[in-house]
């Protein structure tokens, strides 16, 4: 199945949570791509099949996400050690590996009062995983029309809240030092693809840190955020390297790499 098919389908069986749900992985970095201010290159967005959603345990969410998916023809898959276990939403085999997953900002020690993990929690039928600084990609979120005139084969267009380029890229330079090397190259690549969409708009994303982003974090963070975006780029290390080597079709030069992300970084978080 089509990723795009699979992900249609997954819009409208989430119809009713529209307002509360938004997505914040790599499907927000492709779904950029159809933002008027993006500036699209003529090399293939990076492709993930597994689609993160967020949204605030701080509302009440009703109904079941969990019906609604089942009903869409979803299957439910339950792994992991956690309690309540972690849950993915997939097609089946005929998905081709497409599958949805639900997240929440982690606030606090991480651990319940007994002493277990605070990793989980069922809401509205579904596991939500909590993770450190999701809340930063739920803050100031992009409105993004999905319609089948730009590829999304949804039955009527539709309005998608989106984590915003700022805080998807602010966020992975927080997470830096809790990634594999893996996933470093990876975030590097997705933080260069991002600028080079929204290289027009520079100045922009620069208000939006400093005038929006910047004070929903605290002082450490923030800076965290200022230092690691020069630090993680002022020489071509493995991680740039090995972000040179991801794409299929297109070269990249390690060093050319890194210098585009050190002045688009610069421009937006630069003191």
């Amino acid at each position: 199945m089509d990723d795009l098919v699979a992900f249609a389908r997954l819009v409208e069986a989430l119809a009713p949570w529209r307002g509360e749900i938004i997505i914040v992985g790599g499907w927000a970095h492709r779904l950029h791509r159809l933002d008027s201010r993006a500036t699209v290159p003529p090399h293939a967005p990076l492709v993930t099949r597994d689609v993160d959603i967020g949204f605030s345990l701080a509302r009440r969410t009703r109904g079941s996400i969990r019906h609604a998916l089942l009903k869409a023809g979803f299957v439910e898959e339950l792994t992991g050690e956690h309690v309540p276990p972690v849950s993915h939403y997939s097609l089946g085999v005929d998905g081709g590996g497409f599958y949805a997953e639900f997240l929440a900002p982690l606030t606090g020690s991480g651990a319940r009062r007994d002493g277990s993990s605070d990793a989980t929690e069922t809401r509205a039928g579904v596991t939500v995983q909590k993770l450190r600084h999701l809340d930063l990609l739920l803050t100031a979120p992009w409105t993004i029309r999905l319609s089948g005139s730009v590829g999304v084969p949804v039955a009527a267009p539709v309005d998608l809240l989106v984590a915003n380029p700022v805080s998807f890229m602010s966020q992975k330079l927080l997470i830096r030092g809790e990634r594999d090397s893996r996933k470093q190259a990876q975030d590097v690549l997705y933080i260069h693809d991002t600028l080079e969409l929204f290289g027009a708009s520079l100045p922009a994303l620069r208000s939006s840190w400093r005038n929006v982003l910047r004070g929903t974090l605290s002082r450490r963070n923030a800076e965290a955020v200022e230092r690691v975006c020069v630090d993680a780029f002022a020489e071509a290390n493995d991680a740039i390297r090995r972000a040179a080597r991801l794409p299929v079709d297109r070269r990249l030069d390690p060093e050319s790499l890194r210098a585009a992300c050190a002045y688009g970084l610069g421009e937006i978080f630069g003191r």
